[in-house]
């Protein structure tokens, strides 16, 4: 049977059984409304009337009007006669009456119309007797009925709201299993529905694309098996270690070069937990400490690994790639598994430190003949070696000023070369801030007064020590300093601010009257070389890097503020 018929016989059922039980319940309530009615209209009238008369009939000797009452309601009366013997009693009535007209002195009469009106009552009342019980048989007819019909429309209701909804709802939940089993790449899930219902007409589409699509996947078993071998492949010949783990970290694969880096073999990897792997060999431990840590993360991705391969140093980059896809018909990934690899930059390691040891050479080797160079200009300024004219005098200060710049480019270089090969020494002890900042002052005093600017200093009256490399710090305070003057325009000011910060802190801050650093900036003032497009002052861009690298290695924090038009502040801190 179809959905639909079942559906509109169903409620057509329900619909009839409503309609049946309405008509039943108002033929019975229009039955006990006529007989109830006829108790009303037949009886209880004459009862009034007969109550009537009783009280005009004492009321004769005294009221003149209770003769009228008297006759009004006998009149009523004769046109109420609805039982068996009213009419001769009501007759009765209208005779004695009609002698007590004659003869009002005669209180025998009065009797016998009291005897009168007492039978008309008792006819009435028997009546009314005899009808109630013919009410209660009906009431108790229509509750049988009733109840009858009402439980065989429940029976009838209820044995439809079970099947009818399940013979719906079963098949969709079958069906929804079903589709959820083929979106599992289940091929072989099949429906069955029996009847010619639309359910059947869908079953039998669902399971022809269901053997379309077993069939399709069959089909592609072979190219899905060498598309994998190839990835395996290349997986394997790359020159990168590479570790492929799902989503319960059970290893899925790993290439060659990973075996060789671990010391590990196949079937000691593959098919295992990487944690369990990880118990026995030390290198694997490393590799997934921030999976099984993620609080581990930022640390070690800042950190290259040493290890020694076939006898040789190798320096190795972690990356960890987290892998989602997205299945088709959702709209949010899965994650599904984690890619680790080590990158081998052994070469870009070993240029990188030729590069650094030519540089400290470079650097140590210039500073004799730039500081030879600063001992003649020195020499040639000295009046009592001869004076020179203004042209000699204009060169002497270029060479002057160019020889100053080689010897900070040198000390620059020199202070990257230490921090580059991890040779750097720091003395930190507890040293008077007044000492320090009065000295950054003075040294850049000159600079200063060439372009007008005022330096002032404030430090706060209860600090006096902070504890801190001397010479290292100095240079940080130095190299902001002199940036804040060349960056800051003519006849401005200068600020140089300590202040504590908390009672564990010292913050030194440094703030210019100059453009400002745009905000795209910011976080890349302290990265090597970098420098800002535009810009006129003349530097190497390695100042505020070595600057971040001395203040980090005390245990400070080193940052900057700016406004567009209103300068910026460099600050960092050190321990009190």
């Amino acid at each position: 049977m179809k959905i639909k018929t079942k559906l509109n016989a169903g409620v057509g059922l329900l619909f009839f059984m409503i309609i049946i039980l309405s008509v039943v319940g108002g033929w019975f309530i229009y039955q006990l409304k006529k007989d109830t009615q006829n108790i009303l209209v037949a009886n209880y009238n004459t009862l009034q009337y007969s109550r009537n008369m009783l009280l005009s009939l004492e009321e004769i000797d005294s009221q003149p009007f209770a003769v009228k009452e008297f006759q009004k309601n006998l009149k009523l009366q004769s046109r109420n006669i609805t039982e068996s013997g009213e009419k001769e009693v009501t007759q009765n009535i209208i005779s004695h009456f009609s002698e007590l007209n004659e003869n009002p002195t005669d209180q025998s009469l009065k009797s016998v119309i009291r005897k009168d009106i007492a039978e008309l009552m008792q006819l009435n009342m028997n009546a009314i007797q005899i009808k109630s019980g013919i009410a209660n048989t009906t009431a108790e007819s229509a509750i049988a009925v009733i109840s009858i019909a009402g439980t065989l429309c429940f029976l009838i209701a209820f044995i439809l709201m079970i099947n009818l909804p399940s013979n719906i709802a079963n098949p969709i939940r079958e069906l929804t299993f079903s589709i959820h089993q083929i979106a599992q790449q289940n091929y072989k899930e099949r429906v069955q529905f029996e009847g010619n219902s639309e359910f059947g007409e869908l079953a039998k589409s669902f399971n022809t694309m269901a053997e379309k699509l077993q069939e399709y996947s069959e089909s592609r078993i072979d190219k899905i098996l060498k598309g994998k071998k190839r990835i395996e492949t290349l997986i394997d010949n790359m020159h990168d270690a590479v570790i492929g783990i799902d989503e319960n970290r059970k290893v899925l694969f790993v290439n060659d070069e990973a075996l060789k880096i671990s010391g590990l073999k196949k079937e000691q990897f593959v098919g295992k937990q990487i944690q369990d792997v990880a118990v026995g060999n030390d290198l694997v431990r490393d590799l997934i400490r921030e999976i099984i840590d993620p609080e581990t993360e930022k640390k070690a991705d800042s950190e290259l690994l040493k290890i020694f391969v076939e006898g040789k140093e190798n320096y190795f980059e972690k990356e960890i790639v987290d892998i989602n896809v997205l299945p088709t018909g959702e709209d949010s990934k899965r994650f599904i598994g984690q890619v680790i690899m080590l990158r081998n930059i052994t070469p870009f390691k070993e240029l990188d430190l030729a590069k650094t040891h030519f540089m400290g050479t470079v650097s140590h080797e210039f500073k004799t003949p730039i500081s030879s160079i600063q001992m003649g200009v020195q020499l040639l300024e000295n009046i009592r070696i001869g004076e020179l004219n203004d042209e000699q005098q204009k060169l002497v200060s270029g060479i002057k000023d160019d020889t100053f710049r080689l010897l900070k480019i040198t000390g620059e270089l020199l202070n990257l070369t230490q921090l580059e090969t991890g040779v750097v020494q720091l003395n930190i002890k507890p040293t008077d801030i007044h000492e320090m900042v009065e000295s950054v002052i003075a040294g850049n005093q000159s600079l200063a007064d060439h372009k007008k600017i005022t330096i002032k200093s404030h430090i706060d009256t209860d600090l006096q020590l902070v504890n801190a490399d001397y010479e290292k710090t100095s240079w940080v305070l130095s190299n902001i300093l002199s940036n804040a003057i060349r960056y800051s325009y003519e006849n401005s000011e200068v600020e140089v601010k300590v202040e504590k910060d908390n009672e564990d802190e010292i913050i030194f801050s440094v703030k210019d009257h100059g453009y400002g650093i745009e905000d795209q900036y910011l976080d890349k003032v302290f990265t090597r070389y970098f420098r800002i497009p535009g810009t006129k002052a003349e530097g190497t861009g390695l100042g505020l890097s070595i600057s971040k690298e001395f203040i980090e290695a005390q245990g400070g924090n080193i940052s900057v503020r700016s406004e567009i038009g209103s300068g910026s502040i460099f600050y960092f801190s050190l321990k009190a």
